[in-house]
């Protein structure tokens, strides 16, 4: 493992941006935008984990906006269970995150490794994840992407929540109290954050937590399907089965937080009360009282502003391509073909979705109207919708064939399969574009533009 020491030329060029202090070493990760070395402070030998950010990536990737969210949202934090910020540095090419060292890994590897916990271990660890994420919520802060990849584990078997990219703060929440930006990941992700009617930041924190805690005592997620119109169904329904061999108090508790419905979810304070929850409990010293310790931001001209961000353009960074996942995917847009990201056996055109906020009623009336409007002829049977186009010339059914499902995924929101199984193409296009074009969700608020 070679050491990089800056040489006094290299001191002196990086004198302006504090990184002389620092000895940097092995590389620890590699993002999309950058990679997280190994650093030792010279004077304090204290090793910290440096986050190393290209600007060029940043501007590339129009992701200015997450990286100011999360430096404000780590400025704010000071627990034990959450990684500290120590100090933010820059170059004309670089920015550079001074964090702390967590030199235990991901959860995520720990459980993929050795299994699920013991319910003595697991409820440790969950007590500490509840302590964290209820004291960003005290101090306004919506972590809105926990997963068992986002929590760290340091050397003591200690937890450390990480990774605040995604985070709200109290200025993103409208009118109406909710916040209505689409994000997270998948797996985790709360029914009502896919309803686009607005969520309750904490609510939906308080899910996630429950996914994690769900994992980490059975080892696999509730909720999982390759199809992502199924995996957004059984989510939607909160339609989880806990196993038996669990604890009947662990089995409650998971029961009471993967509650679909927001209103009668457990709270945070809840889960503290509960009895499985309160056994062998874990002190922690929330709030560092000590001297405040230096965080400073070099930036040059020509550079991107760490200091006062617009907060009307905080939503680009929820835009970029490096943050959408399956959910936005569905949610940002009035016509995708999935197939090709979800469905490894079906890359091809034959198979279209959309999402509709018509009711399923309206969807197949509406279907059969344009259907025949457009000379096709259309059967149901069981549910389903097949569309028909006869090939006239040879007198047979071979013109073009195409099944129709609707799929809900919560009273509000459905989702509209095409698939062919035979015919013309071009005029499978067109039916498709007649369809969408009348029936999709409209770009708007609802489907991923927001103003927080």
């Amino acid at each position: 493992m070679g050491i990089l020491r800056l040489g006094n030329s290299q001191a002196e060029k990086k004198q302006g941006t504090g990184l002389a202090n620092y000895e940097i070493t092995t590389t620890l990760g590699t993002g999309s935008f950058g990679k997280v070395k190994l650093a030792k402070h010279i004077h304090s030998h204290q090793l910290f984990a440096l986050k190393i950010i290209d600007k060029n990536k940043i501007v590339q990737l129009d992701i200015a906006h997450q990286i100011k969210r999360e430096i404000a949202t780590l400025k704010l934090l000071k627990h034990p269970n959450i990684v500290r910020l120590h100090e933010v540095l820059a170059s004309k090419t670089k920015i550079y995150m001074v964090l702390e060292y967590v030199n235990g890994g991901e959860l995520f590897d720990r459980i993929a490794s050795k299994g699920r916990l013991k319910e003595a271990e697991g409820r440790k660890l969950f007590q500490q994840l509840i302590d964290g994420v209820s004291y960003c919520h005290n101090k306004g802060v919506f972590h809105r992407d926990l997963k068992l990849e986002n929590v760290l584990v340091d050397a003591q078997g200690n937890i450390k929540i990480t990774d605040f990219g995604l985070s709200a703060l109290p200025q993103h929440i409208r009118a109406d109290g909710l916040l209505h930006t689409t994000c997270g990941s998948p797996s985790y992700v709360a029914p009502e954050v896919l309803a686009n009617r607005g969520y309750d930041g904490a609510t939906s924190d308080t899910w996630s937590c429950g996914i994690i805690l769900f994992v980490i005592l059975t080892g696999y997620l509730p909720f999982e399907d390759r199809n992502i119109v199924v995996l957004y169904q059984k989510i939607s329904k909160g339609d989880v089965r806990i196993p038996k061999w669990l604890s009947p108090g662990a089995q409650n508790l998971l029961r009471r937080i993967l509650d679909p419905n927001p209103l009668t979810r457990i709270t945070l304070a809840g889960i503290k009360g509960d009895e499985w929850f309160r056994q062998d409990p874990v002190p922690t010293n929330p709030e560092d009282d000590g001297e405040e310790e230096k965080q400073n931001v070099y930036i040059d001209d020509e550079a991107f502003s760490i200091h006062d961000a617009p907060q009307e353009a905080e939503q680009k960074s929820l835009e970029s391509s490096t943050l959408v996942n399956a959910f936005q995917l569905i949610a940002m847009s009035s016509w995708l073909d999935l197939s090709g990201f979800f469905e490894k056996e079906d890359v091809s055109e034959r198979k279209k979705r959309f999402t509709s906020n018509h009711s399923a009623n309206d969807l197949i009336a509406n279907i059969e109207d344009i259907g025949a409007e457009m000379g096709f002829r259309v059967q149901k049977k069981n549910g389903k919708l097949k569309v028909i186009q006869e090939n006239k010339a040879h007198g047979s059914l071979r013109g073009l064939s195409v099944a129709v499902e609707v799929f809900e995924i919560n009273p509000s929101l459905h989702v509209v399969e095409l698939c062919k199984s035979y015919g013309d193409s071009s005029v499978y296009g067109q039916l498709c574009k007649k369809l969408s074009d009348n029936l999709a969700l409209a770009p708007g608020p609802a489907s991923g533009e927001s103003d927080e």
